[in-house]
């Protein structure tokens, strides 16, 4: 029988993003199933990685032998930023019970029948265990998707836990590069969905007319007006007419999507300011019909002042309150890293870590891979 895990300690959690911008990695210190950020990091991928990574979830390298050695070479990246981050940190390895690394996914196929449904992530664990020396929890989403789920999004328990109020509806927005939500009851999940695009088409826009990594404060867009015929196509995509569980990703929401809606008439500057308000008004749409009482953002998107600005319209018209989840004691940026330290914890804890209302899947299940 494995040894109890501690109802206290040390947990790192790695996460990277669709957009593959980066890795960022919390060390926390979690009681009582709260977290409490100890140290962060960042680190950017390597170009020639960076490259390789997009090249394999556009699909244009598929083969075998490529998607192993990116594999192990996401790994080797994971790890030196973990061990950067403790080096920072001033702790070694001994003290630390385990990381959560969520991997890079590459493909994310949530097909409507459930016999078909996938989704990959890459990072090996067994070598980020090796290169770390510490036990590493991954593959977080396959088992939900083997029970009938989407995979995804899995954040909503820990949203729960960590920003749940009594007596108070909240809905937590990550806008990352795809934007999605849990709403809360109190500490109770009692829906989450991915909501569409967060950053990825915005992100994406700007490199491809301007070459620069990412629109910076929302300050292009908000210099342009929107293109409300161009809005209105990008709306009736039928995965803004889905209701209940359902997951995304650049898989659907890309510039091929984009570009078969275009007319020729755009400006790009109204192109991204289009992009900008599609990001909100897919947000605010997907609550309309939730009685809310705030509403806190987190990821990058929290940080873009364009971007906000076009959510708190359609909120405020409501009565409710948009914030970030800085005044909830947890940075923005650091959420979802640390959303996945605290599933490690859980997996070593063995207790679930999938919210059934919020992927579809048949019942609780424990979720991740232990690399001791």
């Amino acid at each position: 029988m494995a040894a109890p895990v501690p109802d206290h300690g040390l947990f790192v959690g790695l996460m990277s993003g669709t957009s593959v911008d980066g890795i960022d990695a919390a060390l926390t210190r979690i009681v009582d199933g709260q977290v409490e950020l100890v140290e962060t990091t960042s680190a950017d991928f390597p170009r020639e990685l960076r490259d390789r990574i997009l090249a394999i979830a556009r699909g244009s390298e598929d083969a075998l032998h490529e998607v192993a050695l990116t594999d192990r070479a996401v790994a080797r990246a994971f790890a030196t930023t973990v061990n950067t981050l403790l080096e920072r940190a001033k702790v070694q390895a001994k003290d630390v019970i385990a990381i959560g690394s969520h991997g890079q996914t590459v493909r994310h196929y949530p097909h409507e029948d459930p016999i078909q449904r996938y989704t990959v992530q890459i990072g090996d664990p067994a070598t980020i265990a090796e290169e770390t020396g510490i036990t590493t929890v991954a593959d977080f989403r396959r088992r939900d998707i083997a029970a009938g789920g989407e995979g995804a999004p899995l954040v909503p328990l820990f949203h729960g836990a960590q920003f749940g109020r009594l007596n108070e509806a909240r809905a937590i927005v990550n806008i990352g590069g795809i934007a999605n939500a849990t709403v809360l009851d109190g500490n109770q999940v009692t829906a989450g969905f991915d909501c569409g695009p967060g950053n990825t088409l915005l992100d994406a826009w700007v490199n491809q007319c301007k070459g620069e990594a990412f629109d910076r404060d929302g300050a292009w867009g908000a210099e342009h007006s929107v293109d409300q015929g161009l809005l209105q196509r990008m709306l009736d995509d039928d995965y803004f007419q889905r209701r209940g569980p359902r997951s995304t990703g650049p898989e659907h929401f890309n510039t091929s999507w984009l570009t078969t809606l275009l007319r020729g008439a755009e400006t790009p500057g109204s192109v991204q300011a289009s992009l900008a308000e599609l990001t909100a008004t897919a947000i605010a749409h997907s609550l309309r019909d939730t009685p809310l009482d705030a509403v806190f953002v987190c990821g990058g998107g929290a940080r873009n002042t364009d971007l906000m600005r076009r959510l708190h319209g359609p909120l405020s018209d409501r009565g409710i309150r948009l914030g970030t989840t800085d005044e909830l004691g947890l940075k923005a940026e650091w959420v979802e890293a640390a959303a996945f330290a605290w599933l490690a914890w859980r997996a070593l804890a063995e207790l679930p870590g999938n919210a059934p209302v919020v992927t579809g899947a048949r019942g609780e299940r424990l979720l991740g891979a232990i690399y001791p």
